[in-house]
């Protein structure tokens, strides 16, 4: 799965949400000023090519859809600022969130909770034989 550029990401946010859809209905979703029909339509086949979106044709018209979900996307792209920025370290990545003046007590706390519950499903799993 290929890095997607700022625009790239936008079309993919919008076919996401519509699950199926022909350029116009793409289109459709961006707010004003609208791009130019023949951007969106580029955009769409440069993502056919990297592999993000198929399509089904109607004659001359194709209706996309993605092939790839949302999370996975999420997952990548997480994954390549931990390598690019983080030297690939959870741990480093962790550590720089967390002493992040941003980030309120009360988001920190939420996070502890979050991983927390996500330690005590793992561990349970574990003992149940899931890996």
């Amino acid at each position: 799965m290929k890095e997607l550029t700022k625009a790239e990401e936008q079309v993919m946010d919008y076919l996401w949400k519509l699950e199926k859809a022909f350029v116009k209905d793409i289109l459709d979703e961006f707010p004003e000023p609208k791009p130019a029909y023949t951007t969106v339509s580029t955009i769409v086949r440069i993502l056919e090519k990297k592999g993000m979106v198929g399509y089904t044709a109607y004659g001359k018209n194709h209706q996309y859809h993605p092939l790839v979900t949302k999370k996975d996307y999420a997952r990548l792209s997480f994954r390549h600022v931990l390598s690019k920025h983080f030297n690939s370290s959870v741990e480093r990545f962790a550590s720089f969130f967390a002493s992040d003046r941003d980030v309120s007590l009360s988001e920190l706390e939420e996070l502890k909770l979050l991983l927390e519950k996500e330690i005590e499903k793992r561990k349970e799993d574990e003992n149940n034989g899931k890996h």
